[in-house]
């Protein structure tokens, strides 16, 4: 995959090459893309750099994401039960269930979304995001349900990452989070990153991408609400991590959440409920809404 420094969306600046990666993939870790690096895999202008590497606007990194971490094998088709809520020659819109990996990872090599995709599919996946990762324009996490755009081809890929990268795809969740608001509705502006401290969690850091999300309170219960939230930004675990950050962490999040939290166990309280984009082909809208997962409906009525 060929990143441009520089480019819109890349808030950096001047950034060691190394540095700059681990901001764009952060499940990657540091020693990896350093050693992909040092083996020339990564390049930069065509060139081979050494990982200190100061980068420029208008540089292009070349990033082959079909390159797998060590010890992690390549994904194969599972016949894999999917809620497909619309498919076409191009895309298609998959409703993702709680507990389902999206990609390949250590511990879920063969049990995920896109080894049900490549089951389902064969071949007629983009190729745009490496091996790993065949169609996948934007992931959701584990225990978050609902909505998901997979691409079966890399101009339907290169159209779809655009207008994400422009903010145009419409993208609405809705939560469950522990306090009360004063306000109706708020931006949460703050960047994120891998915490200093923890690498395997994300966190609002001084050095982190910048990341967005707007939110708007539905419903107010005691001690929790029920929110809807719009994202700018695409970031690992973003509205968990900006939910915490001021205070108002997701129920059954045990990551971000509350140490102790009676609904722990049951996965956060997230859901992709709505899916807006231009059709790569047509250029029409289309929109996709998802019922919210029954566990979600049943804690929604014991809490009115």
């Amino acid at each position: 995959m060929k990143l441009i420094f520089g480019s819109a969306g890349s808030e950096e600046g001047s950034r060691r090459l190394d540095q700059y990666l681990q901001l764009c993939y952060p499940e990657k870790s540091r020693s990896h893309i350093q050693n992909l690096i040092r083996s020339g895999s990564i390049t930069v202008n065509g060139n081979k750099v050494k990982s200190g590497y100061s980068l420029r606007e208008g540089d292009i990194v070349d990033y082959p994401e079909e390159v797998p971490d060590p010890g992690s094998v390549l994904p194969s088709p599972r016949d894999i039960p999917i809620d497909i809520v619309y498919e076409d020659e191009d895309i298609i819109i998959v409703d993702k269930p709680k507990g389902m990996v999206v990609h390949p990872a250590p511990g879920h090599e063969d049990d995920t979304l896109v080894n049900a995709l490549m089951y389902h599919c064969g071949d007629s996946l983009s190729g745009i995001n490496g091996e790993l990762r065949p169609g996948i324009v934007h992931r959701i996490d584990k225990d978050t349900t609902g909505l998901l755009l997979v691409c079966k081809n890399d101009m339907a890929h290169i159209s779809l990452s655009e207008q994400l990268s422009e903010h145009s795809i419409k993208r609405r969740y809705r939560a469950l989070v522990y306090g009360g608001f004063n306000e109706d509705e708020g931006t949460v502006d703050a960047p994120i990153g891998r915490r200093k401290d923890d690498r395997k969690k994300m966190g609002v850091v001084a050095d982190g991408r910048s990341a967005v999300t707007h939110f708007k309170v539905l419903e107010r219960f005691r001690d929790i609400s029920y929110i809807e939230c719009r994202l700018e930004t695409g970031r690992t675990h973003q509205i968990r991590v900006h939910m915490s950050h001021i205070g108002h962490p997701l129920l059954g999040d045990e990551v971000y959440g509350r140490k102790k939290d009676p609904y722990a166990g049951n996965g956060q309280y997230l859901h992709a409920y709505k899916l807006g984009f231009v059709h790569p082909r047509t250029g029409e809208y289309m929109e996709f809404d998802s019922p919210m997962p029954a566990y979600f409906e049943e804690t929604l009525e014991k809490l009115r």
